[in-house]
């Protein structure tokens, strides 16, 4: 039996540069499943992503196996330099799938519906990252989350290039953007935030329709860490959406980062989906 990969209709541009189609995955010429690959530019380079794999028929006969590898190769074609999969907490079956081909849990998307807004510790305040700060707290942050991309798979260039394109393209105004809160925690009597906070307070719409906001930064200052102020910046990220009138709360948090992953399971964010990546 002969299994192939079929375009479902024609590759289209996507908004950021790059490209996408949507391919059936046939046997012997009958459609069994589909599966988008989706080439995204990263500054000279473009990363792949397979997305929307399923297999509605045959199933436990390897379909899902060859059409993960034909993406593979459709992305190798189109210049990709890595692939990644993101992938429904609930579907196991494709998470071990993606274990199987040689693919790496870098990243877990964790989400939380927000009802109530936390009041914060007694003693601390939060104020705004004025425009003058900005250039030299981005340049802190972009250390970090090029640290943490490196850690989770990505090459040194891949990661800069990456965290070049986010922070381009969510901050266009800087400081004045539209839809973000940019926030120091501080305390009386410390020269020196406590730490900082980045929300994107609308990121984009749930399938009901609802917004969704995201936690871009989140960062206790190295003389402040291990005191509590990480669930304090978390606290001041939920007040942030619900006085924007949102109530859906999201971020990533990336798998090697087991503190963090614990803080935001105490505070009731649970997993929605799991990134895994590898190098084409």
């Amino acid at each position: 039996m002969t299994t192939t990969l079929r375009p479902e209709g024609p590759e289209t541009p996507t908004t950021a540069g790059g490209r996408t189609r949507r391919w059936q995955i046939c046997a012997n010429g009958r459609p069994v499943g589909a599966l988008r690959t989706t080439a995204v530019p990263h500054g000279s380079q473009l990363f792949g992503e397979i997305a929307e794999l399923e297999i509605r028929e045959s199933r436990g006969r390897g379909r899902g196996t060859f059409g993960a590898l034909a993406a593979e190769e459709v992305l190798r074609g189109w210049g990709c330099t890595r692939v990644d999969v993101n992938i429904p907490e609930p579907a196991g079956i494709a998470r071990a799938l993606a274990v199987t081909l040689g693919y790496t849990e870098r990243m877990r998307n964790l989400a939380k519906r927000l009802t109530t807004a936390p009041a914060l510790p007694t003693g601390v305040t939060a104020r705004r990252i004025e425009p003058a700060e900005l250039p030299a707290w981005l340049d802190r942050a972009a250390q970090d989350y090029v640290g943490s991309l490196t850690d989770s798979g990505l090459s040194p260039e891949q990661a800069h290039a990456k965290s070049h394109l986010d922070h381009s393209n969510l901050l266009p105004q800087g400081a004045d953007s539209p839809g973000v809160a940019l926030r120091h925690l501080c305390a009386p009597g410390e020269p020196e935030p406590l730490g900082s906070l980045w929300v994107d307070l609308h990121l984009r719409d749930l399938p009901d329709g609802e917004p969704l906001a995201w936690v871009m930064v989140v960062e206790v200052s190295p003389a402040h860490r291990g005191r509590g102020h990480g669930r304090t910046l978390m606290l001041l990220a939920e007040r942030e959406c619900l006085a924007a009138g949102v109530r859906n709360l999201g971020l990533n948090v990336f798998t090697r980062n087991d503190v963090a992953i614990r803080l935001y399971a105490s505070l009731g964010y649970r997993v929605t989906n799991r990134v895994y990546g590898k190098p084409l």
